[in-house]
């Protein structure tokens, strides 16, 4: 039998009295609390569209020899060291060289805009030697060229007035019957707004279904999803008042709907779900929703913190772009918590018995049977099957993970190049008429740039000759041009282009051979430096980092969480069983990611075209995320063994006990936050799809296989083990409540 500990108990009755007085008030006020909310509502939106800032890619690595190489190159020749875009012409009705004019016009109008250094005009430029591959800016043919600009500033932050300036520059070639194109940064720039209401009404709808076939009331399916939508509008004011003093990713506001939509519903469907069962159990509404979030809201605290400090591990990484992509998601997060503690109730008080006066089918509550002790619904004959053959059901779960997980093994990080996106999009045009016209490797040149400041004189002819020698040889490069010194003479400066496209595993191979190998030898015996950078080199960079902080932020996300669960449930095995079923859940979604976009298996359908790595931080932000939320469930399914087995000291019953009564609400929301996820599949964006299909397999995974066939199993076998403690660590681990157990049965005793 478990021992109890009265201090233990008395602390967390205090703990669970705070949570059920505040629902109790919520309950009770509701109208004050409602209207608290519309009205904070209201005045964050408006603040937040005065005095909110805008989302912008613009980020740097400074420590990345490609950041380095690129502060050296503006050091010396400013023009040259910019942020460079393509504007790229297509003419199939006569050569580009009849445009002379209108060309001319153009490069001038060009170099007047707002935070242009130069334009090259591509019919002055020199013409490609004989026997070279030419890679522009003209073709053979003459009928397709580009414009190299370059910018002080990186023109995707710009804004779209910029971009109104530069339609009015290119007029003059498109009147003269010439296609034209932005591509890189520019054409980012020009893409449509992001539009997630399709997503979100699809999330929505799959949501309201899922609640009146599991649950049946209708008013209890509205709750959970007007509390979230609540709930995230206002955390996306207050990430629009973060947005003016951080630079936050445009992706940022796409996951923080994602993830805060998903938290949000489940966070409100199991308060609820708790408070319909305390009113079948015969308490009226104030006391149920003050008991519903003395227990359930308990679980919610204690799963978000979990969720925001999975979050908080991307800061690990070091990179400010990935950290703050989870401070969006993490704002979210809590703005839900504070939703489902506070809104819920109030709601809940406002609709008192009425909760289920409109249904489509006959209401239930945790269990088909309703109160009772011994229920006898779908799951519990489940729970009985389990308890009864418990290395079966595991055997299957682990042979489903692996099986998933296969595709893993052959995971190729990278950057997602132009060419998978749209074609509507006109950058992914821009990028076909360069790759057509000029080869794959022209939509991402790498610039090499070796610094001789400090080479004498008399050793810079030297020097030039044996680093063009080696770049000549250098491996997977179609085109070296030639190295040319800069004005003051300092630096060389020459283009690498890939005989690849800048997404392909070549080109990458290629950026860190010139970095890791060719530019140290042909500066070896010198004191010159040698880097490549550029678009393309600045992605591998990123890619480097993030691949080498990833085993990182995983042994610390897992850590604390692990530790988290220990403090909790006071079970080392317990904790080390969350840690590794997590984990293999996690490399299960990876798998079907990978087998998805870089082998192309359903791809196209998904409306990506061909194959693409996977970009560099998906990875690291699925397992902080997916590991926060897969703890929800844990906590949710955990804390209810937990409460059966401090009260009956019987294991396995406690294990089947706690299936029967969560199973239903654990599917049911999961089934939602898939289709949150899922619904982010029809964006144009290739990470947001990336990142909705990997959210979404994750929580089917972990909700499906591992919740309800590997756990149950798991702590069956390991039976009163699961819940062995060192007494040393049971005296230095603090005391955390999952569901106010204690405090939730003294409330209901009184």
């Amino acid at each position: 039998m478990p021992h109890s500990r009265t201090g233990e108990g008395d602390q967390k009755a205090a703990r669970g009295g705070v949570l059920r007085r505040l629902g109790e008030w919520c309950a009770r006020h509701f109208v004050i609390v409602i209207i608290a909310w519309l009205v904070a509502l209201v005045a964050l939106q408006v603040v937040s569209r005065e005095f909110g800032g805008a989302y912008s890619d613009n980020f740097s690595l400074p420590q990345a020899q490609a950041q380095k190489g690129l502060d050296v190159l503006k050091a010396h020749d400013p023009q040259a060291g910019g942020y460079s875009s393509q504007i790229v012409m297509r003419d199939d009705q006569q050569p580009l060289t009849a445009l002379s004019s209108q060309m001319s016009t153009t490069v001038a109008d060009l170099e007047k805009l707002p935070h242009v250094l130069s334009a090259q005009n591509p019919l002055s430029a020199p013409a490609t030697p004989s026997g070279q591959q030419n890679v522009g800016p003209l073709s053979d043919d003459k009928k397709t060229a580009y414009i190299t600009v370059r910018f002080d500033v990186q023109p995707s932050t710009l804004g779209d007035d910029y971009l109104n300036g530069v339609d009015t520059t290119v007029q003059p070639l498109r009147s003269a019957g010439a296609e034209v194109e932005y591509g890189g940064p520019l054409g980012e720039l020009a893409r449509p707004a992001a539009d997630d209401r399709v997503s979100e009404l699809i999330g929505f709808g799959v949501a309201v279904i899922v609640l009146l076939v599991g649950f049946g009331s209708v008013i209890a399916a509205v709750v959970p999803l007007l509390s979230a939508l609540i709930s995230v509008v206002g955390g996306l004011a207050i990430l629009g008042l973060l947005a003016a003093a951080f630079t936050f990713a445009t992706v940022s506001p796409t996951l923080a709907t994602m993830i805060g939509l998903g938290v949000g519903i489940d966070y409100a469907l199991f308060m609820l779900t708790r408070h319909r069962q305390n009113l079948i159990d015969g308490m009226d509404p104030v006391r149920a929703a003050g008991q519903a979030a003395s227990t359930s809201g308990h679980a919610v605290l204690v799963s978000g913190c979990t969720v925001i400090i999975a979050l908080a591990g991307l800061f690990v990484s070091g990179v400010s772009f990935i950290s703050l992509l989870g401070v969006a998601a993490a704002v979210t997060v809590v703005s839900a918590v504070i939703g489902a503690l506070t809104l819920v109730p109030a709601l809940l008080g406002f609709i008192g018995r009425h909760i289920d006066r409109y249904h489509v089918r006959p209401p239930v509550a945790e269990t088909e049977a309703g109160a009772g002790d011994t229920p006898q619904g779908t799951w519990h004959r489940y729970a009985q099957r389990v308890e009864r053959r418990p290395l079966w059901f595991l055997s299957a779960g682990v042979a489903v993970v692996v099986v998933l997980a296969i595709p893993l093994f052959s995971i190729q990080l990278g950057h997602i190049g132009d060419g998978a996106d749209p074609t509507s999009f006109t950058d992914r045009r821009a990028y076909d008429l360069m790759a057509d016209a000029f080869g794959p490797g022209s939509n991402g040149p790498l610039t090499v740039v070796i610094d001789q400041t400090n080479v004498p004189q008399s050793q810079r002819s030297d020097l030039a000759s044996k680093s063009q020698q080696s770049l000549d040889k250098v491996q997977g490069a179609a085109v070296v041009t030639p190295l040319t010194p800069t004005q003051d003479g300092d630096l060389l400066v020459g283009t690498v282009y890939s005989t690849k496209s800048p997404q392909n595993s070549a080109t990458t191979d290629l950026t860190n051979r010139l970095v890791d190998d060719t530019l140290p030898d042909a500066v070896q015996g010198t004191d010159a430096k040698g880097y490549v950078t550029g678009t393309t080199a600045t992605q591998v960079d990123f890619r480097d980092i993030v691949a080498s902080q990833l085993p990182v932020i995983i042994a610390v996300v897992v850590g604390v969480a692990f530790l988290i669960i220990l403090a909790v449930f006071r079970g080392l095995l317990v904790a080390v069983k969350a840690a590794v079923l997590n984990v293999l859940s996690i490399a299960a979604s990876y798998g079907v990611v990978v087998a998805v976009f870089q082998w192309g298996w359903g791809g196209p359908a998904l409306g990506v075209h061909g194959k693409v790595p996977i970009e560099s931080y998906v990875p690291m932000m699925m397992f902080a995320i997916v590991f926060g939320l897969s703890m929800d469930y844990e906590i949710f399914l955990l804390s209810r063994v937990h409460e059966a087995w401090l009260r009956t000291g019987d294991a396995k019953r406690s294990v089947a006990h706690a299936l029967e009564i969560t199973a239903r609400v654990i599917t049911c929301a999961a089934l939602i936050m898939v289709s949150v996820f899922a619904a982010f599949i029809v964006s144009d964006n290739i990470v947001v799809k990336m990142l909705g299909l990997g959210l979404a397999v994750s929580v089917l995974i972990d909700a499906t296989v591992v919740r309800l066939l590997m756990v149950p199993a798991v702590m069956t076998l390991l039976g009163r083990h699961a819940w062995w403690m060192p007494r040393w660590l049971d005296r230095v681990m603090p005391h955390i409540d999952a569901e106010g157990a204690q405090a939730g049965a003294r409330s209901a005793s009184s």
